[in-house]
């Protein structure tokens, strides 16, 4: 069991190449192959604003990584990586003085979306999450909703409603801190992270156990000096059964990741719009173009589903999609979706120069909010 502020944080860096599509990993597209927000209450502790006001706040640029769309990863161990980067502010962790929303951000809907605001208004913002939850729990692995190398792309779309701050994210090891308290957690926070403030919804649990609820950290946050902003939850005024699921004690009708991989599922995609606050956007691994074939009145491209980087909406017919390269241009298309692969249908003379395929190391398919036929 770590103690809280007993071991000391080093830092690992994920590298991820910047591309059109946000930063995203470098590889070479497999198998290629042819064939508002709503306007949620808020309620705000006060108690330290203004002496948060006061203190000096390390500057956005001394905090941000070292190339972009790199997540660092807190840890336990002593060892600097072996990239070798250095510790920003000599030593303070990367988000020492900033105020972090606390939550999984699996889905950046429009409910993280409103914590990040509301970190924004007081500070530079932090998305502070945990990373390996699903192998310490044993849960079974599942597609994440967003690609991770396109998460930067969607965090830069929130910057105008964020005082122009892009939120950064940070995530922790849940490994480490799995057995902590809830004290421990928010000394954690404090002594070894040097957060100014945090940011959680009405309906965060937190320390081992989820032993913690939000007026816990308001309590504990003002014990360790920091100041607590709690968010009233964005809820959900669809409110389609289908997508609520009657065994997640915490669904109130608030907004929430899992309605969103519910509506993927039923292929509802005006209503997958509506909970993001965006079109979904579904990212295709490229690894080579031998298997791209055209014709003089059209182009399909079809990739296996095991090139995708997040989750796909059910299997059927879209219309209206778009199709992303790199920074191009997008181009109309239709998708079908069957249960091995993805299939774009596009009337595109623009697609004829088979060059223009040769740098492209991912395809982003954009979904219109036409559902599945």
């Amino acid at each position: 069991m770590m103690g809280g502020g007993g071991s000391r944080i080093s830092w690992q860096h994920v590298r991820y190449q910047s591309l059109g599509l946000g930063p995203c990993s470098t590889v070479k597209l497999s198998s290629l192959m042819l064939l508002k927000p709503p306007s949620s209450s808020v309620t705000i502790f006060h108690r330290h604003r203004h002496r948060l006001q006061q203190q000096t706040t390390v500057s956005s640029s001394s905090l941000q990584s070292k190339s972009p769309g790199e997540v660092p990863i807190f840890s336990d161990s002593f060892s600097q990586p072996e990239d070798d980067h250095q510790l920003p502010c000599e030593g303070l962790s990367p988000v020492a003085g900033g105020i972090v929303a606390l939550g999984k951000f699996d889905a950046l809907h429009i409910g993280h979306r409103e914590l990040a605001i509301e970190a924004s208004k007081v500070g530079t913002p932090y998305l502070l999450s945990f990373v390996g939850m699903a192998e310490v729990l044993g849960w079974e692995p599942r597609a994440p909703i967003v690609a991770k190398c396109d998460r930067k792309r969607v965090l830069s779309s929130w910057a105008p409603s964020c005082g122009s701050a892009v939120p950064e994210e940070f995530q922790i090891k849940f490994a480490t801190v799995r057995h902590l308290s809830a004290r421990q957690f928010v000394e954690k926070l404090s002594k070894e992270l040097g957060v100014r403030g945090v940011v959680a919804g009405e309906n965060y649990r937190f320390g081992y156990k989820a032993s913690g609820d939000a007026s816990d950290l308001v309590r504990l946050c003002e014990e360790y000096g920091m100041g607590t902003y709690i968010i009233r939850s964005v809820m959900d005024k669809n409110q389609d059964p289908r997508n609520i699921d009657p065994s997640d004690l915490k669904d109130r009708g608030q907004v929430s990741s899992t309605r969103v991989r519910h509506a993927l599922a039923e292929g509802d995609m005006k209503y997958v719009s509506e909970l993001l606050g965006r079109q979904h956007r579904l990212i295709v691994m490229v690894k080579d173009q031998e298997g791209i074939f055209m014709t003089s009145s059209n182009c399909r491209v079809s990739a296996p589903k095991s090139d995708l980087l997040n989750l796909p909406p059910k299997d059927g017919l879209y219309e209206n999609c778009s199709l992303f390269f790199g920074d191009e241009n997008p181009v109309k298309c239709r998708v079908f979706i069957d249960s091995a692969h993805v299939h774009l249908d596009m009337d595109a003379p623009y697609l004829y120069n088979y060059d223009k395929f040769q740098d492209f190391e991912f395809l982003g398919i954009e979904f219109g909010e036409i559902g599945v036929a």
